[in-house]
Parts: structure tokens; sequence; C-alpha cells
């Protein structure tokens, strides 16, 4: 069965969209819930499975405008574990979205970007 997952934005989570049948996943908004392990416990669980797979392309497009420092830690895990796992025949490619005023996202998509060894990853700037 192919996994969807669809979660609508809150004040304090993002819109969350997974279709595995496209290979595709979505962040859009702010990111700063109380128990942000618990919040993304799918998406985490899903990701590492999914990564395990024969799949040849994944793109992950992540357009958050703000995140607290336990979702920016979840997300450098994410991307690691996406980079550890790009490459031989995997196609991974990240969109760090943004727009140019928001010097803390800007700044931290440029870090992200640095730490990646395998996956595309784009900073697109709004």
């Amino acid at each position: 069965m192919v996994y969807k997952l669809e979660k609508e934005k809150t004040g304090s989570t993002p819109y969350i969209m997974i279709d595995e049948e496209k290979g595709y996943m979505r962040f859009e908004g702010e990111s700063f819930h109380e128990n942000v392990i618990e919040f993304y416990r799918d998406v985490s669980n899903w990701l590492e499975e999914y990564l395990k797979t024969d799949f040849t392309e994944f793109t992950f497009d992540c357009e958050l405008k703000y995140f607290n420092s336990s979702t920016a830690k979840l997300l450098l895990n994410m991307l690691l574990e996406m980079d550890e796992n790009a490459g031989d025949g995997k196609n991974i490619m990240v969109n760090w979205i943004t727009t140019e005023d928001n010097d803390i996202i800007v700044e931290c998509g440029e870090d992200f970007q640095e730490e990646m060894n395998n996956l595309k990853f784009s900073l697109v700037i709004n």
C-alpha cells in the first residue's frame, strides 16, 4: 500500500504532505510545537523506511517561515539521513524555499547545504 499523509497547519505546526507514489514530501508554514519529536514521529518513521526502498527519485520541498531549535535538529537529522541514502541510483532533491528577507531561514539553509555531500540541495529564494 502506498503511503499518503496530509496534515493541515495549525498555529504552531506546519502543513505536511507526503505522497509516496510521487516520491514527494512538503513542509510549509511554521514549526514550534512543544513536542517536536512526537509531532513528527509518523513523518520520521515513514522517511526512515522509505529511504530503505528501491525508489529512484525523491523530492522534499521545505518552505518553513519559522522553526524552533528542536525542529532545526529534527530537520538536520532528516536531511543527513536523506544525504546518506542519496546516490547509487537514488536521486534525492531538497528545495529549501524562503524569502530574501528571512535572514535566519536563509542562513540555516546555507548551513544545512554545507553539511550535504550526496543529495541535491537548492536554496530557492523568492
